[in-house]
């Protein structure tokens, strides 16, 4: 989640088959810029990574100035939906008191393109449930 945090941040669509493209070594380099480098430099390296190994360019997406996930005053309808297909209750005070990077793993993890099998352990990971 955090590598395809950093890629919205800075407009880029990494699709799964250029990921896989990349290949272990270079997605460990990814990986590790993601957690590390500025943001500049972290989208300079996968353009770098990705026209060598597929021959292209990334492709490229907007971005989003204002994420949804990014309002600690309001959980995003998506969430709130997932939440309650599994179960969970996520209090506005939950929601606020998550670190960003849990928010936007919450809510890709809750968008209906998402074939979805991990919001459940994530919301236990985060606290959000117990048991």
């Amino acid at each position: 989640m955090l590598v395809r945090h950093r890629l919205d941040e800075c407009g880029i669509k990494l699709s799964l088959k250029d990921w896989v493209k990349l290949g272990p070594q270079f997605r460990a380099v990814v990986l590790e810029s993601a957690g590390k480098a500025k943001l500049q430099k972290f989208e300079d390296e996968v353009e770098n990574l990705v026209g060598r190994r597929t021959g292209a360019p990334p492709a490229r997406c907007d971005i989003d100035p204002a994420p949804a996930w990014a309002n600690v005053k309001k959980i995003p309808d998506e969430v709130t939906a997932k939440a309650a297909a599994e179960g969970v209750v996520i209090t506005p005070a939950q929601w606020a008191a998550l670190a960003p990077l849990q928010r936007f793993a919450l809510y890709k993890l809750s968008r209906s393109s998402h074939k979805n099998e991990n919001f459940g352990p994530a919301c236990r990971e985060f606290g959000l449930v117990t048991g």
